[in-house]
């Protein structure tokens, strides 16, 4: 599932590419991915919508419309927004389906050929979503009524947030005994971090994901915050880790997977000690560590 960094991303190459476009259409041939609505009435209330801003509320992407309405975009697992042209035909089954125009370059890599959802801009551009699993969810509403959302209102704060410091994040992680790469990966403890991240930033500050957030010191929080930025920054800069499905909205791959620090290193050397990293489950979420480094 793309994370902050990967949803990041997207937000700051769709704030500069696509700001100030008029939709003039839409296509969808997957009506599950279109909340509350039917892809006939979907099309009929983004028509003639303008752009005008794309933001990042923990890992959701918020596109604002002229109209004070909002767009509410969770890309799940495997989605992901694409810039470029498509287009529209039958496959064998009989069904529509969207094929790029180009033919080499990064919009031709299979991952990005699960077109399910077109927004036809007055340019003449595309913006596609690439679903494989068809799990993304996609929400047009009110500006107040999607910003009133119990998915949004709860979210925890964002990791940049100032507000956010070793004591409140402490706080909000709780006195229980759940494991800390369980509260990181709470996303109304604080919003945005999943496996990868999780797993990097607790090898960074050297605590195993498996301690009790309640055996967790006030150094250890401060720790944990300090990391998370680091590795959150570095991420962004390098457009996001492309260990699975994600790509940036030009088709290109992130830059952050050939070089993360404990996400999927089970079986390789821990570049800190030397021993070996290894995976276990917690819950069902799995976590990559150093048993020697990460106490």
């Amino acid at each position: 599932m793309p994370e902050l960094p990967e949803v990041e991303t997207v937000v700051r190459h769709l704030r500069h590419a696509v700001s100030g476009a008029r939709i003039i259409g839409a296509w969808c041939d997957t009506p599950n991915i279109l909340r509350g609505t039917s892809i006939a009435a979907f099309t009929r209330a983004i028509r003639g919508a303008r752009i005008e801003s794309v933001e990042r509320r923990g890992k959701n992407i918020l596109i604002g419309l002229s109209g004070d309405r909002l767009l509410l975009v969770h890309q799940k697992m495997t989605g992901h927004f694409l810039i470029g042209k498509w287009r529209i035909g039958m496959s064998s089954a009989g069904r529509s389906r969207a094929k790029t125009v180009v033919k080499d370059g990064p919009l031709t890599e299979s991952v990005n050929q699960f077109i399910h959802l077109i927004f036809r801009l007055e340019d003449g551009r595309m913006l596609g979503l690439s679903d494989l699993r068809k799990f993304a969810k996609v929400l047009l509403g009110r500006r107040e009524e999607i910003l009133a959302l119990p998915e949004l209102r709860k979210l925890g704060p964002d990791p940049f947030d100032r507000r956010l410091t070793p004591g409140v994040l402490a706080a909000r992680a709780g006195k229980g005994k759940r494991k800390i790469k369980q509260v990181l990966l709470d996303q109304n403890v604080i919003a945005g971090i999943g496996n990868i991240y999780g797993d990097d930033i607790l090898w960074r500050a050297r605590i195993s994901p498996f301690r009790p957030a309640n055996r967790v010191s006030a150094k250890g929080y401060a720790e944990i915050l300090k990391q998370t930025r680091n590795i959150l920054r570095r991420s962004i800069r390098l457009r996001g880790a492309s260990v699975s499905d994600f790509r940036d909205p030009s088709g290109e791959s992130g830059g952050y997977g050939p070089v993360r620090l404990a996400y999927q290193r089970h079986g390789t050397p821990c570049p800190r000690c030397g021993h070996m990293f290894e995976r276990k489950t917690i819950g069902s979420r799995s976590a990559h560590f150093c048993p020697k480094c990460q106490k």
